[in-house]
């Protein structure tokens, strides 16, 4: 799939760095070292940042022109290009950060698990993760794909974004990791100009594996079909404006400050101490 475009992406900067700011503030504590895991252009890495002075910052990311953005922005943060399925933190690493960027990992609930794993006695890892795989701007894309002039091309394209699950799921799989867990859903009403404003939004994010495999005249006619259905959709309000719903699902996950011991481990070191004690005694008699 062809590189995210930053200045797309940011067109609503506003909107899309408030999810970042509502999951950091659930994060306590301090941290030596922090870091933002698909920092995009730098938005997200900027709240880390001034959150924890005086911390070692990183921001993480698979797009080279993401991380241009982020750099320019932020020169005196380390950045580096990576593979999120293969990175691993460091043994120090307090916070790792991930908005929005954990439904585009394959097997991301497995990820997730090991990186609660890696993280520092006492870390945290926070996940936000856009929920909108329902809403109408996401049907309305799967349904326009399978329609005759793209359905060939892109037959995989939903497919590029994981599915996110449920509560039940991410619980089941960070709390077998010993990590306390505080997960919610927000769905934010965006209010934009024109349902065109939709169009552009997820022409940064979420169109990008429908658009990615179709040629240039193909693209304009799938975002011709597109607009035209997402206008037939988002009715204007009152004011002459649409609501753009979004649900986003947030997740922290805290390590246990100290390492948890199995049950046969808890086991043989009272049976080693019962051991101990009567000897001591057979010894005194």
């Amino acid at each position: 799939m062809a590189d995210w475009d930053a200045r797309q992406y940011m067109k609503f900067e506003s909107e899309r760095t408030r999810p970042a700011i509502d999951l950091l503030a659930r994060v306590e504590g301090a941290a030596r070292r922090a870091v933002d895991l698909g920092c995009g252009p730098g938005n997200s890495t900027e709240l880390l940042a001034a959150r924890f002075p005086g911390a070692e910052i990183e921001g993480l990311d698979s797009s080279d022109d993401m991380l241009a953005q982020a750099r320019a922005r932020l020169p005196g943060v380390a950045f580096e290009r990576i593979d999120i399925t293969q990175w691993r933190p460091r043994a120090s690493t307090d916070v790792i950060f991930a908005n929005a960027v954990m439904q585009w990992v394959s097997g991301h609930v497995a990820v997730m698990a090991r990186l609660v794993d890696d993280l520092a006695p006492g870390g945290r890892l926070a996940v936000q993760m856009p929920d909108n795989h329902d809403e109408p701007t996401h049907v309305l894309m799967r349904e326009i794909a399978a329609l005759a002039p793209f359905a060939a091309k892109l037959a995989r394209a939903s497919a590029q974004r994981e599915t996110v699950g449920s509560f039940e799921d991410y619980y089941a799989a960070l709390a077998a990791r010993g990590a306390r867990l505080d997960i919610w859903r927000t769905t934010y009403a965006h209010i934009l100009p024109t349902p065109q404003a939709i169009v552009e939004w997820v022409k940064g994010t979420g169109l990008r594996p429908f658009l990615a495999p179709l040629t240039g005249s193909e693209q304009a006619d799938f975002l011709a079909a597109y607009s035209e259905a997402v206008a037939n959709v988002y009715r204007p309000v009152a004011d002459g404006r649409v609501i753009l719903r979004f649900p986003r699902l947030f997740i922290v996950a805290v390590k246990p400050a100290t390492s948890r011991k199995s049950p046969r481990a808890e086991g043989a070191k009272a049976n080693s101490k019962l051991g101990t004690i009567a000897i001591a005694r057979r010894g005194r008699r």
